[in-house]
């Protein structure tokens, strides 16, 4: 899968330069980069559309000197060279920035001439991905950081489903510090989306829907940048939502929200996209594609991309490889079905970035001369003391018990209700939220959920004020009520329980076969405050869950780092986010580095720099040496060298020591004195494994530069 031709890259050599021979006869200029061909009917017979990546590199990692415009003629005329050989019809895309290739409808025959001929890399049926959030399973808000600045004049761009542009956290305020330089991305218009949408904080909009088709969308979709689904507004706003926002629910005040890094601007690419069955909802990956192709060529800095992995180095990875090439900061999601599969984007050039757990906010339940019992509460105040009533005996009459024991709505009575506080069990196919609804419309003053079976105790948005206990407490809770059956007990709020330290189950773990270890890092990934679209919601807030609200964490963090050190390349933030993390219980192929910690990843003390074209030497098993990645995976053999850069400012001794692992890890030297900038070479020699641990740089000022390394059986 990693080999390329030497003669497939001397071919694309030499059309890059030899413009008198592959340009010959040109009338005019190039159709933009990822311009999509002309309004035609896609859909021959027999054919379906496929993505097709010519070998080599696009614009981005072009190294020669033929100026930019006349490369890019050279890969469309190459483009149009493979399409006319095989009697395609015109491209639904064509890529010549972050790569080189188009997608276009292809019959059997055709996929496999294409296939055979060497300027071809790869040519892969185009499939739709999910998007790699999660139903909340939360219990703190943890992503409004109490942060005001950070970030000005860095553009993050967020491939995903859009944006709801009405929120306060998306629009132009005075405080966001410097106009990015380098980004020339546009506002495309639509019915519903006008270019004054886009302001100094939304600095460009997009959307690509070929794809998917737009023959497939459900009713009401709209064919513009705005949010159709909430999952790119919610992970817009964890990245780079405006500061000191204040957040509401109904009539009350949660407090005040800030992206982690509120001064970034944002740029947003819709390539995903609801269907009328919400099981056919995501992004097609040919979609994916051009909106990555785009944001390379508009110039971001940092890239949220929060969906799915594919299979191996396929052309999104591919073209997240041109968005490394382009010096931009990757940042993509592990995936949240960690039973099924491992880590995806497995290229060394992407942040991928775990789940772990957020800070929990507790509530309590304090019963009259009783216990006071421990749950999950995004409440702010107190309610009670109130009459406590169970939903099971208080059901409308015809309504039944079981469904008002669920708080089903419209089963419960308000005149049994109203003024008190009804206690609810979790479960029968009914929305936690909506019990809480139920109560609400019954006139009731709160709600007490409880766990009938085991599982998660959730800080959900409730439409009143609401405490949710887990089974062991909801089983005190029944029976202290069957013993007091008219007592009374009050719901307080009582702060937030710092994060545990453990990755959250369902986030995937790295392949102990694979060629690198994944995820990087983890990054909170429940319970993380964000906004949604308002339209049909009780209000414009919710709780993000999933390795897709880490990755907004952490691409918030990238720019941070992009801000604060513009001289810094994306290998050298790359290494600073992954050196800087905490420790979380679990083996390095679960956590990665560990938990980000933005605060820190300023402050690195070294770097692991990666040359510009090693990653594609490496991807085509062409790397004389180790890629200087900041991780190391051992399959198979038991040294590693990697190199690191001072990057204090000032001369610094560093020393070094293993730590975590089972058998014996030398590393080698075991200390360096470097000046500003200078660099040092060290091997890492381990004994049998399977093993893992951590090679630890600690610098003369203080700084900590932590290298997770996994050791593996063979492949």
């Amino acid at each position: 899968m990693r080999q390329t031709t030497v003669r497939v890259r001397r071919m694309l050599a030499a059309a890059l330069t030899a413009p008198t021979l592959v340009l010959a006869g040109l009338a005019g200029p190039a159709a933009p980069a990822t311009a999509a061909a002309e309004d035609v009917a896609f859909e021959p017979a027999g054919q379906r559309m496929h993505l097709v990546t010519l070998a080599g590199p696009g614009l981005a990692g072009h190294r020669g000197g033929l100026p930019a415009p006349w490369a890019r003629e050279a890969l469309l005329r190459q483009q149009d060279a493979l399409l006319a050989a095989v009697d395609a019809p015109a491209p639904a895309y064509r890529w010549t920035t972050a790569l080189n290739g188009f997608a276009v409808r292809l019959g059997r025959a055709q996929v496999a001439a294409l296939r055979a001929d060497p300027a071809v890399a790869l040519v892969e049926r185009d499939e739709v991905r999910p998007l790699a959030g999660r139903a909340a399973r939360a219990t703190a808000p943890a992503g409004g950081v109490a942060r005001t600045r950070g970030g000005a004049g860095v553009v993050i761009g967020m491939v995903d489903s859009g944006l709801a542009p009405g929120s306060p956290l998306f629009a132009d305020v005075p405080r966001l510090g410097r106009a990015p330089e380098r980004f020339a991305g546009e506002c495309e218009a639509a019915a519903d989306w006008p270019s004054e949408r886009c302001n100094r904080k939304v600095v460009g909009a997009r959307w690509f829907v070929r794809g998917f088709g737009a023959d497939r969308l459900a009713a009401g979709a709209s064919l513009s940048p705005v949010d159709d689904d909430g999952h790119g507004t919610q992970l817009a706003s964890i990245a780079a939502g405006n500061s000191g926002v204040t957040v509401r629910v109904g009539d009350r005040r949660i407090g005040r929200f800030g992206g982690v890094a509120p001064q970034a601007r944002l740029a947003v690419y819709k390539a995903c996209w609801t269907a009328p069955d919400p099981r056919d909802d995501g992004c097609a990956s040919s979609d994916l594609v051009t909106a990555v192709d785009q944001a390379v060529s508009d110039g971001v800095d940092v890239l949220n991309v929060a969906v799915g992995g594919g299979e191996g180095y396929d052309a999104l990875e591919r073209a997240l490889l041109g968005a490394a090439e382009a010096d931009v900061a990757v940042v993509a999601a592990a995936g949240n079905d960690a039973r099924k599969a491992y880590a995806g984007h497995p290229g060394p050039w992407v942040t991928t970035v775990g789940a772990a757990a957020g800070p929990q906010r507790l509530g309590r339940v304090a019963l009259a001369g009783g216990p006071t019992l421990t749950g999950a509460t995004s409440s702010a105040g107190a309610v009670g003391p109130a009459r406590l009533v169970r939903g099971a005996d208080v059901a409308v009459p015809g309504a039944g018990r079981e469904r008002a024991r669920v708080c089903a709505p419209g089963s419960l009575d308000a005149a049994e209700v109203a003024g008190r506080v009804v206690v609810c069990n979790r479960g029968g196919s009914v929305a936690r939220v909506e019990k809480s609804r139920a109560v609400e419309h019954a006139d009731g003053r709160g709600m007490v959920l409880t766990n009938v079976r085991p599982g998660s105790t959730d800080a959900d948005f409730h439409h009143v004020p609401t405490v949710h206990l887990d089974r062991r407490n909801g089983r005190v809770l029944d029976r202290w009520l069957a013993g007091h059956p008219a007592g009374r007990a009050t719901l307080r709020a009582v702060g937030t329980a710092p994060a545990p330290d453990r990755v959250l189950a369902w986030s995937s773990g790295g392949d102990p076969s694979g060629d690198l270890v994944k995820p990087d890092v983890v990054a909170p990934g429940s319970g993380v405050l964000s906004a949604v679209p308002a339209a049909g919601r009780a209000a414009p807030w919710d709780l993000a869950a999933g390795t897709s609200a880490a990755t907004a964490y952490t691409s918030g963090a990238a720019a941070l780092l992009r801000q604060r050190h513009p001289t810094w390349s994306a290998t050298a933030v790359r290494s600073a986010l992954a050196t800087t993390a905490s420790p979380v219980a679990g083996g390095v192929l679960r956590t990665g580095a560990g938990r980000l910690r933005p605060e820190r990843a300023g402050r690195p003390g070294l770097v692991h720099l990666v040359a510009p074209g090693d990653y594609r030497a490496w991807l085509d098993s062409e790397l004389d040496g180790d890629l200087n990645t900041p991780s190391i995976l051992l399959t198979g053999r038991s040294t590693a060298t990697r190199t690191v850069t001072n990057v204090t400012g000032r001369a610094r001794y560093f020393s070094s020591w293993a730590t975590g692992f089972a058998g014996r890890v030398r590393v080698r030297p075991a200390a360096v004195r470097l000046g500003p900038g200078e660099s040092a070479t060290y091997t890492v020699s381990v004994s049998a494994g399977p093993d893992d641990g951590y090679v630890v740089w600690r610098g003369g000022s203080g700084t900590t530069t932590r290298v997770p390394v996994a050791v593996t059986g063979r492949r």
